[in-house]
């Protein structure tokens, strides 16, 4: 009973060798300060990287339809059609096939 009334009464850090309980209540305070720091670290972390997961899904798709946008691009039909619009059409004969010979 005497144990718990001088815990209330809180004598332990009042009395003269009281120093080392300081020490003590004082660690324990920096662990709790360092261990709030890191947990807020950690979910600072966590909705960085789902921000950054999210930019990437974004990201993909701007990708898969750049690529499709160049398949149609690409497509012979497509690049006749373009170039009959600036005049330039196939050719009437077939290209020659220059040889050299080395000496």
């Amino acid at each position: 009973m005497n144990n718990l009334r001088s815990i209330l009464n809180i004598e332990f850090l009042i009395k003269d060798d009281a120093f080392k309980n300081w020490r003590m209540i004082l660690f324990l305070s920096l662990l709790a300060v360092i261990m709030i720091s890191s947990g807020h670290s950690a979910d600072n972390k966590i909705f960085k990287i789902a921000s950054l997961n999210t930019d990437i899904k974004s990201l993909k798709g701007e990708f898969i339809d750049s690529k499709k946008q160049l398949l149609v691009l690409r497509k012979e039909s497509n690049i006749t059609r373009i170039l009959e619009e600036k005049g330039v059409g196939p050719a009437s004969s077939p290209p020659i096939k220059i040889n050299i010979l080395n000496e």
